[in-house]
């Protein structure tokens, strides 16, 4: 009897120790494979377009980017690498400044180039070490080959090349001014004929390219949220079956020129309808989110990182139709006339909401006060799928893995602010953070709403301003003060080493922006605007 009992015994602590190494193995197993990464940038979004950001204005747009907060890690601190798009999209996909990468301002219809071919993207990093690559929505830097997404690292890409407002549309999306149609001639140029917008491009239609072939030209603005769900959504559920781990980059042009139902051709554009434009947009933004995430979720819950931001402020001269850089309104600029948003290195211009989801590694409901970059989404995800970036250049991102998992919440002890298309030559780094302190050595001439553009104005000592007791950047220190002439001595050493730096790198790469008329993307050069379509 006693035999009997002891034997039960060992057979029952043997069969413990194995329970506990399978769910350890399970553990081991799951943290040993490469995590899956889906980053979905937004186009000229707001901080405080992001609804848990501003809980004060009880607006309901952005439920699900709310509940992705609520079930992981909020930003409030993070900014966009640049205040405009292309600059924005190369920083973060190469996780180098303006002046490394080449790319300090936006490539246009006509542009022969992109993305300089010397840098290294973090798709193409990725792609070598077994991710499945791929891209939807607007790409920005370059359409010509070899510039184009399947030629810098993606395996597959479905989208624009630039901007929503870069070629015509049959029924364009709402802007201010509006622009006209690709027919001039059709029921829309009624109500849209009293504001000709002189910086629509009408001459080749808004193409949807997928992979290298434009499959339809202009294409449906109106259809295009559907398109670009249906082929993540297929992205996702494919990874389960081929069982390889996946980068999943989404640049969604949304808030741009922001989409909403349309009216018939025949309707007044009323103020009510003006006001709600951009929150339906930006509804249907969140909603093309909460679908990716719920796939997600289904398919590889607990190896997924799901990491929302955006590529740069609003733009402020849209009015309406732009959205929320909420208490961070750059007053000491508007004050003076013209705008503190998109294109200025203001906190509007740059500051962005930012949410970042992991199930069982991103501790849940948590918020970050860390000061991070755009840029820092190249090292990160190189660093959490276990790839080494090359060592032939020079990077200005920083991991972040510790402040995603870990609750650390040192980001960058100085950051950097490039010019971008207001004051100053492109890509100068004439704006500078560190802790709670940011000073300007240059500030003025960007659109507001209204038109004003206020005076470009050099500042030798720089503003300097305390964002702890000032996040509206109203008032300046005092130059005589103790604290300024600390700070301003620590800035203006950091940002001279920083120039020697960049201007001792031997990887400094320059990109062409020349033009020319051939360059426009055309699938039928013959047809009037390019017409043409493959799809069913």
């Amino acid at each position: 009897m006693a035999v009997g009992l002891t034997q039960l015994l060992v057979s029952g602590v043997l069969l413990c120790e194995l329970l506990l190494h399978s769910v350890s193995q399970h553990e081991a197993n799951v943290h040993s494979k490469k995590p899956n990464f889906i980053i979905i940038l937004a186009d000229d979004i707001g901080w405080g377009d992001l609804d848990t950001n501003q809980p004060e204005e009880r607006a309901n747009n952005t439920p699900y980017l709310n509940l992705m907060a609520q079930q992981g890690l909020r930003f409030t601190d993070f900014h966009s690498p640049a205040s405009t798009c292309s600059p924005s999209r190369a920083a973060i996909l190469t996780g180098r400044y303006g002046l490394r990468n080449g790319v300090t301002h936006n490539f246009a219809v006509n542009s022969v180039a992109g993305l300089p071919l010397s840098e290294v993207t973090l798709p193409q990093l990725l792609k070598k070490a077994g991710y499945y690559t791929a891209m939807i929505g607007k790409w920005h830097l370059g359409h010509n080959e070899p510039y184009s997404p399947t030629n810098r690292g993606f395996d597959y890409y479905l989208g624009i090349p630039y901007s929503n407002d870069m070629g015509c549309t049959d029924i364009p999306g709402y802007n201010l001014p509006q622009c006209l149609p690709c027919d001039p001639s059709g029921p829309q140029v009624i109500r849209l004929k009293r504001s000709v917008h002189g910086g629509c491009y009408s001459k080749v239609g808004l193409p949807l390219i997928e992979n290298s072939s434009i499959v339809e030209q202009p294409l449906d603005l109106w259809k295009l949220t559907e398109q670009y769900k249906s082929a993540a959504l297929r992205i996702i559920r494919n990874a389960r079956e081929r069982g390889q781990p996946y980068f999943l980059y989404i640049a969604l042009a949304h808030m741009h020129v922001p989409l909403a139902p349309p009216l018939s051709p025949d309707a007044p554009i009323t103020t009510t309808h003006a006001d709600g434009v951009y929150a339906a947009s930006l509804q249907e933004l969140d909603s093309l989110v909460g679908a990716v995430k719920v796939t997600s979720d289904d398919t590889d819950k607990n190896n997924t990182l799901i990491w929302f931001t955006g590529d740069n402020g609003p733009w402020e001269q849209k009015c309406q139709y732009a959205g929320s850089v909420g208490p961070f309104a750059g007053k000491w600029q508007t004050s003076k006339g013209g705008g503190s948003a998109k294109q200025t290195t203001w906190e509007g211009g740059h500051r962005v909401p930012t949410v970042a989801y992991w199930p069982g590694r991103i501790p849940a409901n948590t918020s970050s006060p860390a000061l991070l970059s755009g840029m820092d989404v190249f090292p990160t995800l190189l660093s959490l799928a276990g790839v080494t970036p090359p060592s032939d250049r020079r990077y200005d991102g920083i991991d972040a893995t510790n402040i995603l998992l870990h609750h650390e919440q040192t980001g960058h002890e100085f950051l950097f602010h490039p010019n971008s298309g207001a004051a100053g030559r492109y890509g100068d780094l004439q704006t500078v953070r560190t802790g709670r302190h940011k000073a300007f050595y240059i500030t003025g001439a960007a659109e507001a709403c209204g038109g004003g553009t206020g005076l470009q104005q050099l500042h030798d000592p720089p503003l300097i301003f305390d964002l702890e007791r000032d996040e509206a950047e109203e008032t300046p220190l005092q130059a005589e003060s103790p604290e300024y002439q600390a700070v301003a001595e620590r800035i203006t050493r950091k940002r001279e080493e920083l120039l020697w730096d960049i201007a001792t790198d031997k990887s400094v790469s320059t990109a062409d922006y020349s033009t020319d008329k051939s360059a426009a993307p055309c699938c039928d050069p013959r047809r009037a605007v390019c017409r043409c379509s493959t799809l069913g």
